[in-house]
């Protein structure tokens, strides 16, 4: 009996010991480093480097913008400024627990030359022929180069570029750089300093003992794209961009191509990747993307730019997740919280992962229905069906706006500048509702789950329903009174079967009575 409690003990151990490899990645937060100080990088990128004692790490470059801390202590006030202060520098090998290096690129270093300008979009790459490393950077209306001598910087001036001559405008338009790790070569990946209507792959090396680009194709011509970046999985090459939306998100397109320099398909015609469209890449803008190759899978994340110091868009400023594929096509998928094993390359939805597309109503960058670009009339990810009321109409005046904009008041209790709004000018009875389910790589599991949100209401209604159905079970919270402030509502013991559950918010009101609600949760039960 001893021998076999010694086995179970070792048995125990080793189950906990593999459990213990999935790490939590949380989007919709703000993030900290392994010992608990804010992580500031936005625009940047991650990449393998061996650092001084020959081990190999993932490095993670990116600009702390003197906005990015006054937002994270205060996310109630959107702010109109990009203040460069640093390029920060993180280091890691699990992916999750991260380690500040140093700011390896400061404003001194920046501005040495030149007046206080836009500092970001950069990346770094490792020039065996000079042995040196390079970071890239838009800097004004040119690209800088700048070199170190290790991956912790420090990084000073080598050369600014004026690109005139190479694409026809000085600056680039957005830029990353991408390391193709089957040839160890390095190229930066940029669009038209003008309109970026055009989308370039230049190879980064050594010419004339100066770090630069040694040539130039042009891959793509057509829609303007920014966010541009690359990535690489099982032998083909991804180029990948978001629309011209400012610091707002939208859907993350993408072409294949067999060889780097293309050609790409379909040629010019950016395709939507799946899983993106609901909730416009998880309000995020295409932002780098980095390959773990484990011992039992290779898993492509997407690391997403999301903007929310100067867009108010939600929490967090980087926001990451798994890809799938079928076959060469790839598809998003959009967790809130999952877990990854940087070892194994294996990755599964963690439990307290919130099921509901665009929750916060954040993805929706205009009030819909939006006339101006993206031209919209819904809401992402919800349906609204009007029973009695003003129809919901591009071409009307007396459409109903679909959200409603949070005061700085409200952005105290709800997340982002944005919530739902059931309202008209004259007695109405609607419905906004979600269907959740399972998609080809995300289960909704079958069991119990809780549905939560934020409301606030005015009075004069007769009937103001959340609501959540699976199964042909309904369960619902019924608002009987009047809200002036915020209120959390909440159905517990929401029990979903056969993967498939819908939610949603019922109202019969009177003319010009109002509900906002926010933050909605669809969470499995512990």
């Amino acid at each position: 009996m001893k021998g076999f409690s010694i086995h179970i003990v070792v048995v125990l151990l080793f189950i906990n010991s593999v459990h213990a490899q999935f790490l939590n990645i949380k989007n919709d937060v703000f993030w900290n480093t392994k010992d608990g100080k804010p992580i500031y990088s936005q625009g940047g990128g991650i990449f393998k480097f061996k650092d001084a004692t020959g081990n190999q790490k993932y490095y993670w470059y990116g600009v702390q913008y003197k906005e990015a801390a006054i937002y994270r202590n205060d996310p109630s006030i959107t702010l109109p400024n990009a203040t460069f202060e640093s390029v920060t520098c993180y280091s890691s090998t699990d992916l999750v627990n991260w380690i500040f290096e140093a700011d390896v690129f400061t404003k001194e270093e920046a501005f040495k030359t030149v007046p206080k300008t836009w500092v970001g979009r950069l990346g770094v790459a490792y020039i065996k022929e000079l042995n040196k490393y390079t970071m890239i950077v838009q800097h004004g209306n040119q690209v800088l180069i700048t070199v170190a001598d290790s991956p912790t910087g420090p990084f000073t001036s080598h050369q600014r570029i004026n690109m005139k001559e190479m694409i026809g405008t000085t600056n680039t338009g957005d830029q990353t750089v991408f390391t193709d790790e089957d040839s160890g070569k390095s190229y930066l990946i940029y669009s038209y300093g003008s309109g970026r209507n055009k989308i370039y792959v230049s190879e980064i090396g050594a010419k004339d003992g100066m770090v630069n680009l040694l040539d130039c194709i042009k891959v793509f011509q057509g829609e303007s794209r920014e966010g541009n970046c690359m990535f690489k999985y099982k032998g083909k090459y991804y180029m990948a961009a978001s629309n011209i939306y400012g610091w707002d998100a939208s859907y993350a397109y993408y072409l294949v191509a067999d060889d780097i320099r293309g050609p790409y398909t379909p040629v010019n015609n950016m395709q939507v990747m799946k899983g993106s469209e609901n909730d416009y890449a998880h309000v995020t803008q295409t932002g780098f993307f980095f390959n773990i190759k484990g011992s039992k899978q290779e898993t492509v994340v997407y690391c997403g730019d999301r903007w929310a110091n100067f867009a108010g868009n939600g929490l967090g400023y980087n926001q990451w997740f798994p890809l799938s594929f079928n076959g060469a096509e790839p598809y998003f998928n959009s967790l809130s919280s999952w877990n990854v094993n940087a070892k194994t390359g294996e990755w599964k939805t963690a439990a307290d992962h919130n099921y509901v597309m665009n929750g916060s109503f954040e993805a929706d960058r205009k009030r819909i229905p939006s006339h101006v670009k993206p031209v919209q009339e819904f809401l992402l990810g919800w349906t609204t069906t009007v029973i009695e009321g003003n129809k919901v109409s591009l071409d009307s005046n007396s459409s109903p706006v679909l959200n409603y904009f949070n005061t700085a008041t409200d952005r105290k209790t709800v997340i982002g500048e944005k919530s739902l709004q059931i309202s008209d000018k004259v007695g109405f009875n609607r419905r906004v509702h979600q269907v959740i389910a399972s998609s080809p790589y995300v289960k909704l599991e079958d069991g119990n789950y809780t549905l939560t949100a934020k409301v606030k209401n005015s009075s004069g209604f007769t009937v103001l329903n959340m609501y959540a159905q699976s199964n042909e079970k309904v369960r619902f919270y019924s608002i009987k009174e009047e809200n002036a402030n915020w209120k959390t509502i909440t159905i517990e013991r929401v029990l979903v079967k056969g993967g498939k559950v819908e939610i949603g918010f019922v109202a019969e009101g009177a003319a010009n009575a109002f509900c906002y609600v926010d933050d909605v949760m669809l969470v499995r039960a512990k």
